[in-house]
């Protein structure tokens, strides 16, 4: 089959559309024919190798497609099934083997291709707004890069909580796409201070929490954007780590600071048919949107990075085999 692969960590270039055998399923798993592989920040990560990885690779950790072939007691799935998943890895290919239990079923009438973009980006808005910070009625939250995949989701599930939102975008196009999510206010950071507007905007109370896949650009910021005893939950680094940070910076205020992942959020199959059943369900429903913003052939997964890094996205970017 084919499939995109790194031998060496680097640029866009070190993404390789090769032949390699194609996978079997072991006991407990399933092997997907897929229709759409999702485009993730943490594809850009292994691929450039801030997380040491094992090489060759082949990339990518969530996608959606047809069950092909199934190993021994698996029972979540049968062949034929539409599903969709994240948490497994490489999805850069014509084909993948996932454990079973990671696989939900897409629903009827769901472009599959819709099935790959929510699972990732939809299942990390959920567990920030539901559970990292509950977001109520009278909150208000900072959402950085709002018109990214996540941020443009975050943004409509705070709106479902009835919490306010004030999000950040570097341009005015970027800030109509984040209003058209259902922001309160944009706030565009290459021109303007971030913690001086949040102040303005909310009377020098600050929000109740910040959620920032950023980093190390817009920590410091996050943290003085913050009312007291608000929330920081930090789940990307999009702009590099953030540095060693002393934990006297959050004692003015009686900060909270977290650094939550998915995984610990979907670590149990009734916790992750619960949130892809709210996700999915919700974009199925029409009350959730999905914006796909590229869609790219497998062979072309180099571009879909350039894409990516350069932070020219607005929405999710796909690669169809």
């Amino acid at each position: 089959m084919k499939a995109v692969q790194l031998t060496e960590t680097g640029g866009p270039e070190v993404l390789q559309y090769v032949d390699v055998a194609e996978p079997e399923p072991g006991a407990g798993e399933a092997i997907l024919e897929l229709n759409a592989a999702g485009v993730n920040y943490m594809d850009v990560q292994a691929r450039i190798g801030a997380n040491n990885p094992t090489l060759p690779l082949i990339p990518g950790g969530e996608g959606s497609g047809i069950v092909v072939k199934v190993g021994e007691g698996v029972t979540e799935v049968v062949v034929g099934d539409r599903v969709a998943y994240t948490g497994a890895g490489k999805s850069y290919a014509e084909k993948v083997c996932v454990p079973s239990w990671r696989l939900v079923k897409v629903p009827d009438g769901m472009d599959i291709e819709v099935g790959a973009a929510a699972m990732l980006q939809g299942m990390t808005a959920h567990y920030l707004a539901h559970s990292t910070y509950a977001l109520k009625a009278g909150d208000t939250a900072l959402v950085h890069s709002g018109a990214g995949g996540v941020g443009l989701l975050l943004i409509q599930m705070a709106k479902m909580a009835g919490a306010q939102v004030i999000t950040t975008v570097s341009t005015k196009e970027k800030a109509e796409i984040a209003k058209g999510a259902g922001a309160d206010h944009v706030i565009l950071y290459s021109e303007q201070d971030v913690p001086t507007e949040v102040m303005k905007l909310t009377k020098d109370a600050g929000v109740q929490v910040v959620y920032d896949a950023v980093g190390k650009d817009t920590f410091e910021g996050s943290l003085a954007s913050l009312a007291p005893r608000g929330l920081m939950a930090l789940y990307g680094a999009a702009s590099g780590q953030v540095p060693p940070v002393t934990l006297a910076v959050l004692n003015p205020k009686s900060l909270f600071l977290t650094r939550p992942s998915l995984g610990s959020y979907t670590a149990t199959r009734a916790e992750l048919e619960q949130r892809a059943g709210d996700v999915l369900g919700w974009v199925a429903s029409g009350k959730l949107n999905i914006k796909i913003h590229g869609r790219y052939a497998l062979k072309d997964a180099a571009e879909a990075h350039r894409e990516l890094q350069g932070r020219l996205t607005s929405g999710k970017l796909l690669l169809i085999p």
